[in-house]
């Protein structure tokens, strides 16, 4: 049973900590090489597209997904999926950044999909330990914020990573999420009361 205080500092740690926690989580994103061009300066190139970004997508697709591997077939996909359609040139897009993002987040609702379906007729698999290569990804801050995230709807999640993690707009997750700007805000809302909650109610 927890004490008042414990419970309070619960609903600190949901409505305060999320954001110190997806910080932790977003310090070890990568970042663009001393002097390399910015994106929208570099002729629009998917190499440089994913040199800049793929470590940053993978960490919000495990936070989606919940396992580094799948994580990283949904990156790799995402941009396999974005070179057949539009080459290696990308001046068709107008901000591909958010386009392969939201190719991420499509390809990551697919994959819980088939969680859903699979685990209806099969018994979940057991995932083996990761290997030490992988710890960048799931560092303790990580493993907390997932346990965390387990707790919400699909919908509630996406919501707060993209907002929280990516540091996106009401805006961006709105048309990212195919939602109003009215839902984001609501969603937010009732996904941190809801961690809140159950959180208070943690033994």
């Amino acid at each position: 049973m927890l004490t008042v205080g414990a419970a309070a500092g619960r609903g600190a740690f949901v409505h305060g900590g999320w954001w110190w926690l997806l910080s932790r989580v977003s310090q070890g994103r990568s970042r663009s090489a001393p002097g390399a061009r910015p994106l929208d300066a570099a002729s629009d190139d998917i190499v440089m597209l994913y040199h800049h970004r793929r470590l940053d997508l993978v960490r919000l697709a495990v936070l989606l997904v919940d396992d580094v591997p799948t994580a990283e077939d949904v990156v790799q996909e995402a941009f396999a999926a974005l070179y057949r359609r539009h080459g290696s040139g990308l001046d068709s897009i107008a901000d591909p950044e958010a386009y392969v993002r939201r190719s991420v987040v499509n390809a990551s609702r697919s994959v819980l999909r088939r969680r859903r379906t699979m685990r209806a007729y099969i018994p979940p698999r057991v995932l083996p330990a990761p290997p030490p290569e992988e710890e960048v990804f799931l560092k303790e801050e990580h493993q907390e914020v997932l346990r965390a995230l387990r707790l919400l709807t699909v919908r509630q999640r996406e919501v707060l990573v993209l907002r929280y993690w990516s540091n996106m707009s009401e805006a961006d997750i709105a048309a990212t999420l195919g939602l109003s700007r009215g839902a984001v805000k609501s969603t937010a809302s009732r996904a941190l009361a809801a961690l809140a909650r159950k959180l208070e109610q943690t033994p």
